[in-house]
């Protein structure tokens, strides 16, 4: 679901930066107030663990590729807001260090996966679990039903969003500038790949791991600190995202390039041109680890290594995002007055 640079136009794509930025300066806004001891280190596991389970590719039918994301879950657990940060984060990492997304269509990949996705499916599982217990079997429906209506609700945003592209921009002879295939192919392939295969992934994942919290965790989801329950919580994902990370290599096996994501040589060998304007914004930024892969490694050991890379820089990242956060919202306070005296 990433968009690369190139697919779209700069107008659409400065566009999306725009929509996209009142979502972070509110979502600043209100993890600032809500942020807790407990947030900082939730923080940093979740957004580690979008990371990772987007790098386990799954084949489509068409012959191209999906993934997970996970925003859903760290929606519920952490509120959607921290969702859109911590989602952010992890583009962010994902455009810059692997070249996973653009930095012009980063705009646009935050509003579809970090906003769009986390809050349609926090608003779902809302509606579902209204007030009950937090064992109920409602609550874990809502988790499910809500992380595949959020990706599927996604998808379609983003092909919404490619399939627009030829037909606002293109050269004199109707020749598409970026995006080359219109809202007849872009939308119908995009969500039909979402809701027969990579929606059902999301909802397991994200069923998975919220009946695990139910059964072990339920301090998170009642949004209590129990720092010993919690303290332990801590090693058990670390090391669980540790084990994913040597596992990522399954996502080679899935053939293909996920839709909307070709390299220019693809497009040439399967259109026999390539759209002017997305050949002059393709390899806009040179990321040093390009697809996941390390050179002087094979395939594998590289993706092995990119997911542990990718998994240290953003736990720590979003850490001392979270830490500043924190700082600025401590520093901040006024100090209470009690009997004349500052205390």
């Amino acid at each position: 679901m990433h968009i690369p640079d190139g697919y779209l136009s700069p107008i659409t794509a400065g566009t999306m930066y725009v929509v996209s930025t009142p979502f972070w300066i509110v979502a600043v806004q209100h993890v600032r107030k809500a942020l807790t001891r407990r947030t900082v280190p939730a923080l940093a596991l979740f957004s580690a663990f979008a990371f990772i389970v987007m790098m386990f590719n799954i084949p489509l039918p068409g012959g191209t590729t999906g993934h997970a994301v996970g925003g859903t879950l760290l929606a519920i657990v952490l509120g959607p807001w921290t969702a859109v940060i911590g989602v952010s984060v992890v583009l962010a990492i994902q455009a810059l260090l692997f070249g996973d997304g653009g930095l012009i269509a980063f705009g646009a990949n935050c509003f579809n996966m970090a906003v769009v996705l986390p809050w349609v499916g926090y608003f779902i599982y809302k509606v579902i679990s209204g007030n009950s217990d937090i064992a109920s079997k409602r609550r874990l429906v809502g988790a499910v039903v809500g992380s595949y209506i959020g990706i599927v609700v996604a998808s379609v945003v983003a092909g919404i969003e490619l399939g627009v592209q030829p037909a606002l921009f293109h050269a004199a002879d109707g020749t598409p500038l970026y995006a080359p295939y219109g809202l007849d192919v872009a939308l119908p392939t995009m969500a039909i790949g979402h809701l027969a295969i990579a929606g059902p992934v999301e909802a397991i994942v994200t069923g998975l791991v919220f009946f695990y919290l139910q059964k072990s965790q339920s301090s998170l989801l009642a949004k209590t600190e129990e720092p010993r329950k919690e303290g332990k919580l801590w090693i058990v994902w670390s090391a669980a995202l540790v084990v994913l990370a040597f596992a990522t290599p399954l996502g080679l096996l899935a053939a293909g390039t996920a839709w909307g994501e070709w390299g220019v040589g693809e497009l040439k060998d399967t259109l026999g041109y390539v759209p002017k304007g997305l050949e002059s914004m393709a390899g806009f930024w040179k990321a040093p680890i390009p697809d996941y892969s390390v050179p002087g490694l094979g395939n594998v050991p590289g993706y092995i290594i990119s997911a542990l890379i990718g998994l240290v820089i953003i736990g720590v990242l979003v850490w001392l995002l979270a830490r500043w956060i924190s700082h600025k919202k401590s520093s901040g306070q006024k100090p209470s007055v009690k009997g004349g005296s500052a205390v």
